[in-house]
């Protein structure tokens, strides 16, 4: 699993071609948890920075997607973690608002009952679920920022402090290119529209992404070019 430092105590691990995110301070905060599997290369790095796993005291999920939730089952099972995820991606065993209708129609298949835990967080999984606009105590006050569009519980967290936005998958980087969510994964685009323009409100510098490179340079810029150029 690849490693890079954002700023001081701040780390994007990316493995699979998704990233998440250990915030190092007093305790060991993970935003996202990657794939299946990520916990192993979680732990290595958590060690390498001579840390152990048992000071991972919670998990902010961005978005209940797989490739973001993947490893939340893992890691509790090393150490008794709060998972932290918006209330509007959360549901009961039959549904998974977070996913676009068909893949729902799949997940109540009842063959694929034993696989579905592997999608989705339900609601009995989460520790504190959020609303939207809680300051949790992180990073000198991180904000929960709700940007519905690529799942309806889609959030944003930013830390003002530091003028660093983690985005998970509200905006994706392609190279150079700053775009909206995939529209094929996402449930409501014109919701995802009017999320980044709450984005370009807080004007961060720093963006960090579920999946490429965190971008350094004129991120408030690019976030108000990327609402004009959809026409907003």
């Amino acid at each position: 699993m690849r490693s890079r430092e954002i700023i001081s105590g701040v780390y994007q691990l990316t493995g699979g071609g998704t990233n998440l995110f250990v915030i190092a301070e007093e305790e060991l905060t993970l935003i996202d948890t990657g794939l299946p599997g990520s916990s192993t290369g979680i732990a290595a790095f958590i060690h390498r920075i001579g840390r152990s796993v048992e000071e991972i005291s919670s998990i902010i999920i961005t978005h209940n997607h797989i490739d973001h939730i993947g490893a939340v089952p893992e890691l509790c099972r090393l150490n008794n973690i709060r998972i932290v995820a918006h209330k509007s991606d959360l549901a009961g065993f039959d549904t998974a608002p977070s996913y676009r209708q068909g893949v729902r129609r799949l997940l109540r298949v009842h063959f694929l009952h034993r696989v579905r835990r592997l999608f989705v967080l339900e609601t009995a999984d989460v520790s504190m679920q959020l609303e939207g606009g809680e300051v949790l105590q992180l990073l000198g006050g991180l904000i929960v920022i709700p940007t519905p569009g690529h799942t309806p519980g889609s959030i944003c967290l930013y830390a003002p402090s530091h003028k660093l936005m983690f985005v998970g998958d509200a905006l994706q980087r392609r190279r150079k290119k700053l775009l909206l969510p995939a529209k094929m994964v996402s449930t409501d685009m014109p919701e995802a529209i009017d999320s980044v323009k709450k984005m370009a409100e807080l004007t961060p510098e720093i963006l960090c992404f579920g999946h490429g490179k965190p971008l350094f340079e004129d991120a408030h810029k690019r976030l108000l070019a990327l609402i004009e150029c959809n026409g907003s």
